[in-house]
């Protein structure tokens, strides 16, 4: 019997949101700070290692948060590619890794911006713990201390689902406590519930996993019963799984709110807030340029994102009517995006 997130109907954030949006607001803001008393960084060099491969939209938008800051920098920025995401076995990773270490060897970089897991795992973990070049990771999923973060060496920016920020937004559509579940019964969604408890202090009132397209329609119209914000985690891996016939039935059968961290599965609910990569790339130049600056990266707590793009579904908003569309009128005024 699982502990109910306290939510209430007013505009500002839970108790719960407003400890961790201050707690990661704080951290960003001491880890970022301002760019740096030095006017240029001639001479200075910059390794980014990504995990995966120029074409991938995450390590895309990751890299172009980084350039947007050191561009202008004068310091020399260099980018190695692990390309983990389609070479997959244990040996490619390893192979990757060993490249990585000749690059950092040949190129002598005064700071390495590490992106992605396996970054972590395979270059900084077994190769730099506590060794005199300085790391800034970003983009780890959740939770840094399973590679042992923070060394001497090492600080960044951990990369978790914008779940505290979504329900600043659902909690105020009801003035019910029941939260649900709803996903596709594989090893990362039931990861992403652990983490999200673990990370926010909650439990579910109802979690659902559905291996079959039908299932999840029927779990889907259920939860509508059974509690009072429906959670809508990753489907994919579902079988049989069709987008247009979800998102049908969703606008059929909704009649409490719902949300996504997921960017594809705005479809399937009322409001999703997404990460956004680029927020990963922009605080690891900053925090590279400050340890150029002279701050080591043991004085740089690990901070967590916390921007996003509010997205409200118009489709689903429509089942709703009430008091809940008056206050998603004044949410239109500030969303990124608006499915119609």
């Amino acid at each position: 019997m699982g502990m109910r997130v306290q939510l209430s109907c007013h505009p500002k954030p839970s108790k719960i949101s407003r400890k961790i949006l201050g707690a990661a607001a704080a951290f960003a803001f001491a880890a970022a700070g301002p760019l740096a008393a030095a006017e240029t960084y001639d001479g200075k060099k910059i390794l980014f290692v990504d995990s995966y491969h120029e074409g991938y939209a995450w390590s895309d938008g990751t890299l172009a948060g980084v350039r947007s800051v050191l561009d202008s920098s004068g310091a020399e920025l260099r980018v190695v590619r692990m390309d983990t995401k389609r070479k997959k076995t244990d040996e490619d990773k390893l192979t990757a890794a060993r490249m990585v270490k000749q690059t950092i060897e040949s190129f002598r970089p005064d700071v390495v911006i590490a992106s992605d897991d396996n970054a972590s795992k395979y270059v900084i973990e077994p190769f730099y713990k506590d060794a005199a070049v300085p790391f800034v990771f970003c983009g780890v999923n959740w939770d840094a201390s399973i590679y042992g973060f923070p060394y001497s060496n090492v600080t960044g920016m951990v990369e978790v689902a914008s779940v505290d920020e979504l329900f600043v937004f659902l909690e105020r559509l009801t003035d019910g406590r029941r939260v649900g579940y709803l996903a596709a019964d594989v090893f990362t969604a039931h990861k992403e519930q652990t983490n999200i408890e673990k990370t926010f202090g909650m439990q579910f009132a109802e979690t659902r996993y559905v291996s079959a397209m039908d299932e999840w329609l029927a779990q889907f119209r259920e939860l509508q019963d059974k509690v009072d914000i429906l959670l809508v985690g990753n489907a994919a891996g579902t079988e049989g799984w069709d987008d247009d016939t979800a998102a049908r039935f969703v606008e059929r059968h909704t009649r409490i709110p719902s949300g996504a961290v997921h960017p594809h599965m705005v479809r399937f609910a009322l409001i999703a807030f997404t990460k956004l990569a680029e927020e990963q790339g922009e605080w690891a130049a900053r925090t590279a340029l400050r340890i150029l600056d002279g701050t080591p990266p043991s004085a740089i707590p690990i901070s967590r994102n916390t921007r996003g793009r509010l997205i409200i579904n118009e489709r689903v908003a429509g089942r709703l009517g009430g008091g809940p569309m008056v206050v998603l009128d004044d949410m239109r005024r500030s969303a990124d995006e608006v499915i119609e």
